[in-house]
């Protein structure tokens, strides 16, 4: 190679130029063929005049949509629901991460809502992902700030529209239905999906169940669960009557983990409705049974079985009435008798029991 005139241009023994530069730190490296030095010359000014506007529009750059989704992400680390909402930024941002954030409204989102639609996704799943939006411009708007501490989104966050949603109607599934679905289920699912039918508790909660939330009430022989205010729908404590169906799964569950009462394979699980619940009900063609049908379930039996709407709220841990604190009281041991009557299959004298944390059939004791 052999230098020229101009300072980063080289010509090559078979007649070709090159550029090797670097202006204000940027690389320039071109491989400009047989030309004229002039022609050379002038690309070379043009790259340059090209790095010096990219660099002035990093000086001058605001923050794009994906930088406050980053943020908004990293604030939430400790969050069970983290793994979800990576799920969802990462859908949103091939169509709204390059742009600011005053450029993320209805209209910017709508090639976003026409393509989850057209993958199938429902109104609600899109929603979770819209409602994300929502959160990560509010706090565009009220905490996050650039270099020169001006908000990443100056003025009110647009409304972001939410799609109009059919709630699902609640399915409750008959003793046959139960019968069907549950023997289906992997074997910790089986147990898990026991307690939730037997208690009414939520998936969240009979997944992060706790050892340290046990509450033993010797005058009964047995315990109660304690779920926390924070971990709980109502934000309230909730206690967790144990019928004879759910004391025997957890005395099965003794010893498997020192920290969570449903592990699997010696982790917390995120959720019931995983591949071996849809698989299960896609099998006996319960498609529209979902895991919150086991409280559902827990409720109606309650109710069939004449336990008033006062137990049946406290039972299930209702705000309007809550037993919280009074669980070493002589009601608990009257709601543990009312829970036990959903345990009566009023088709059939066949019952379910937990066995070495199996459920097995005929038995003498608790069912379902």
């Amino acid at each position: 190679m052999a230098a020229t005139r101009t300072p980063g241009i080289t010509i090559a023994a078979d007649g070709n130029y090159y550029v090797d530069k670097r202006h204000h730190g940027e690389p320039i490296c071109l491989r400009l063929g047989p030309t004229t030095l002039e022609q050379a010359e002038l690309r070379l000014k043009r790259e340059v005049a090209h790095v010096e506007m990219e660099l002035a529009r990093r000086a001058h750059a605001r923050p794009l949509f994906r930088d406050c989704a980053g943020r908004y992400l990293a604030q939430r680390h400790e969050r069970r629901s983290l793994a979800t909402m990576q799920v969802h930024v990462r859908l949103l941002l091939p169509h709204v991460g390059d742009l600011e954030p005053y450029q993320v409204h209805d209209a910017t989102l709508a090639p976003f809502v026409a393509s989850r639609v057209a993958a199938g996704a429902s109104a609600t799943t899109i929603n979770r992902s819209l409602e994300i939006v929502r959160a990560i411009l509010n706090r565009a708007a009220r905490s996050y700030r650039d270099a020169d501490g001006t908000p990443c989104l100056t003025g009110v966050p647009p409304l972001i529209t939410m799609l109009p949603e059919s709630r699902r109607a609640p399915y409750p599934i008959t003793w046959a239905e139960q019968d069907r679905l549950f023997p289906r289920l992997p074997p910790h699912l089986q147990r898990m999906a026991l307690f939730a039918i037997n208690t009414g508790l939520r998936d969240n909660n009979v997944c992060g169940l706790q050892w340290t939330w046990e509450a033993p009430l010797p005058e009964l022989g047995r315990s109660v669960f304690v779920v926390p205010s924070e971990a709980f729908k109502g934000k309230r404590d909730h206690v967790v009557v144990l019928n004879d169906a759910a004391w025997s799964i957890v005395q099965a569950q003794r010893g498997l983990h020192p920290i969570w009462v449903f592990p699997f394979r010696g982790h917390r699980i995120d959720s019931m409705n995983n591949t071996g619940w849809q698989n299960a009900r896609r099998a006996v063609g319960l498609r529209q049974m979902r895991v919150h049908g086991l409280r559902h379930t827990f409720a109606c039996r309650l109710r069939a079985a004449g336990v008033t709407a006062e137990d049946r709220s406290a039972l299930l841990g209702h705000p309007e009435h809550s037993m919280s604190g009074h669980y070493a009281s002589a009601d608990a041991g009257r709601l543990l008798r009312l829970a036990n009557l959903v345990l009566d299959r009023q088709e059939s004298c066949t019952v379910l029991r937990v066995a070495n944390g199996w459920p097995v059939e005929p038995a003498e004791s608790a069912c379902g």
